[in-house]
């Protein structure tokens, strides 16, 4: 079996100033945020709060903290406090002053470069704390540690206080507490969102087994003035990881596959399992980052995934009859797994850390995930059979689904085949400023292409409802002659040089895909089907940022001279209060039903033209979570749907 690993052989080292290692100071930080936190808008925004708890969680690798906490404060501040060591706040011997002060404003300053400080580390470029400090404009430290209670405040990257000491604590009391509000001058929004931040508590406590951490949202409190909190923790760690992440699917084993190991000096642990749908599910991270573009970690692990389950397949003697080819996407179909490496010196592509690049981590997983499975695969012979067997049929449904898939490669509109019949393109060519409306029907189509700005807004209407792609195999997906016309409006292929079943994006027309149906149950489910492609068929279409949700209004509302569209049911009363005093029988109010019952004008001036509508770009915040949902919603399982639906109902837009 396996041999397990423990990340930090707790030497026990001093920690103290001179651990502090100064490499470059702070300025670029608040010139250029977005070189240093992806951007300014939520996704930037919610990277402040991991970086601070990934500080935190630096301290539970090495061995000192097993406790975080997260507030969300009424003002939308943050607080992240720790049982860790708490930082150093004695004198920093090169710069003369205390390691605290150096710590919170000194870019790449922190115990993280001294590897007798921190084995491995999220935070790999230490701009951590000192970056959310310099686009913070108000942040305090508390340090416990040595008996005392330590301080000091900042504005805007720049110490206002000296370091003091507020108060004492006991002895075995120590931690750090760090208290932010973000720069509303440098960031588009400053309202965190509770689920991304929950989100990522919840992954990081299941790559953390024993750390408890909680989140406490002081803006959302009940009747009896308690505000919203949950606290994730997890005993056994990636395995129930994987059980989250599949709940809303079929087993095709009961099992998790659990690996942890240690080669080279490289951690590694992977849970895996399989469930009976046509989807691959592989999240992986660095040092708790979610390397959300993979890397070399992913590279050894298909690698030893397929190489082990081939091998198997062929000694058992299960591919002699077997008339098509097994490839190495085959070994990945109804797959779930997590893969989590520790690196010492890990190698990322840019401070948001999407991608590791470390050449040495493909055979220290490639090696641990061989040894491993050919245990369980030896030692399990049903489980190793049903596996096979999904092979196989994953591999004979590619077969059939080639010549369905040619439909697509074919009838690209630059591979010659010409654009979809119902297509009204737009005269632009530039994919930036071309933008495609998947209307709802033929008749709001009708209304669109009129009302429609020819130079760069396309109109491709849709019949009825696109195929479930949850619940369809391959070739399905390909035979459907709505998948089929989306795909050739939008200029996307099948296959990339990475993987031969992710969509190529290289030819992309349009670098806005707006779905546009109906403001009701039926509109709902057509936006809901339509997301669930994009999500499992052109998931970089999301990643990218290039689709988006039309909203159309509901209402219509007019008193003699005044007549107002209104998006929902509270600018209604808004209106009526306006202008009728509250008299709901002086208003005239017309109810859209569906989008064709606007007329080429209306439509354009509420929804279509880019000075008046309001969009809302469809964004992954979770890819785990989503994937989650996505299964739950549209998968075969009625129960965990009918809970969800029950739980959530009073969120609901219902028409009547």
């Amino acid at each position: 079996m396996a041999e397990d690993f423990n990340v930090e052989e707790q030497e026990n080292q001093e920690y103290s100033a001179h651990n502090i290692q100064v490499l470059e100071g702070l300025e670029a930080v608040r010139k250029r945020p977005s070189m240093y936190i992806g951007d300014t808008h939520i996704k930037g925004l919610h990277h402040l709060v991991s970086e601070v708890v990934d500080n935190s969680i630096d301290e539970a690798l090495a061995g000192y903290c097993d406790t975080i906490n997260v507030t969300i404060g009424e003002d939308n501040s943050i607080t992240v406090s720790d049982n860790g060591r708490g930082i150093p706040v004695d004198e920093h011997e090169k710069l003369h002053k205390s390691a605290l002060e150096v710590v919170m404003t000194v870019l790449h300053a922190g115990g993280k470069f001294d590897k007798g400080s921190y084995k491995v580390s999220g935070g790999l470029h230490g701009v951590g704390v000192s970056c959310v400090n310099a686009l913070s404009d108000y942040l305090r430290a508390e340090v416990r540690r040595e008996g005392k209670v330590y301080m000091q405040e900042y504005a805007f990257g720049k110490p206002t206080t000296e370091v003091k000491v507020i108060g004492t604590c006991s002895d075995d009391e120590h931690g750090t507490t760090i208290v932010f509000h973000p720069d509303g001058t440098i960031f588009q929004t400053t309202i965190y969102d509770y689920a991304i931040l929950a989100n990522r508590l919840r992954d990081l406590a299941y790559l953390n087994a024993g750390v408890t951490l909680t989140i406490v949202d002081l803006r959302d409190k009940n009747e009896e003035g308690t505000p919203r909190t949950e606290t994730f923790y997890s005993r056994t760690g990636l395995d129930e990881f994987v059980r989250y992440i599949d709940a809303s699917k079929e087993p095709l084993i009961r099992d998790v596959i659990h690996i942890t190991a240690n080669k080279g000096g490289i951690p590694v642990e992977v849970a895996m399992t399989y469930n009976t749908s046509f989807n691959e599910n592989i999240y992986s991270f660095v040092n708790n980052i979610n390397t959300i573009e993979g890397g070399t970690h992913l590279t050894g692990f298909r690698r030893g995934l397929g190489s082990t389950l081939k091998k198997y397949a062929e000694d058992s003697k299960m591919l002699e009859k077997v008339k098509v080819e097994i490839k190495p996407e085959d070994f990945r179909e109804g797959l779930t797994a997590v893969i989590s490496v520790k690196v010492l010196e890990p190698q990322f592509e840019g401070q948001t850390k999407t991608k590791l690049g470390n050449t040495e981590v493909i055979g220290a997983v490639e090696t641990s995930l061989r040894e491993a499975l050919t245990n369980y695969l030896e030692e399990h012979p049903a489980q190793a059979k049903a596996i096979v067997e999904k092979v196989i049929l994953a591999a004979t449904a590619r077969h059939a689904a080639q010549s369905a898939r040619m439909k697509v490669q074919r009838k690209s509109p630059l591979a010659g085949g010409g654009l979809p019949g119902k297509l009204a393109d737009c005269s632009s060519k530039d994919p930036a400023l071309s933008e495609l409306f998947l209307v709802e029907g033929d008749s709001a189509g009708g209304s669109a292409k009129q009302g429609r700005d020819r130079q760069f807004q396309a109109i491709l209407p849709l019949r009825g409802k696109i195929l479930n792609v949850e619940k369809a195999m391959d070739h399905k997906v390909f035979e459907s002659d709505s998948v089929v016309t989306i795909f050739r409006a939008l200029g996307v292929t099948i296959g990339t040089e990475e993987d031969p079943k992710e969509a190529n994006l290289s030819r992309l027309r349009y670098h806005r895909i707006i779905i546009m149906t109906d403001a009701d149950v039926d509109g709902a489910h057509i936006a809901t089907l339509l997301m669930t492609f994009f999500f499992r068929r052109m998931r970089p279409i999301i990643e990218n940022g290039y689709l988006y949700i039309a909203t159309p209004p509901l209402y219509r509302a007019t008193k003699g001279n005044n007549s107002e569209y209104c998006w929902n049911d509270v600018q209604l009363r808004q209106f009526i209060d306006r202008y009728a005093d509250g008299n709901e029988d002086q208003v005239k109010v017309q109810r859209y039903k569906g989008l064709g019952e606007m007329n080429a004008e209306q439509l354009w001036e509420t929804t279509m033209d880019p000075e008046n509508r309001m969009l809302k770009r469809v964004n992954i915040k979770d890819a785990a979570e989503a994937d989650r949902i996505f299964s739950m919603l549209m998968g075969e399982d009625v129960e965990p749907r009918r809970r969800f639906i029950e739980e959530n109902a009073t969120y609901a837009n219902i028409d009547s």
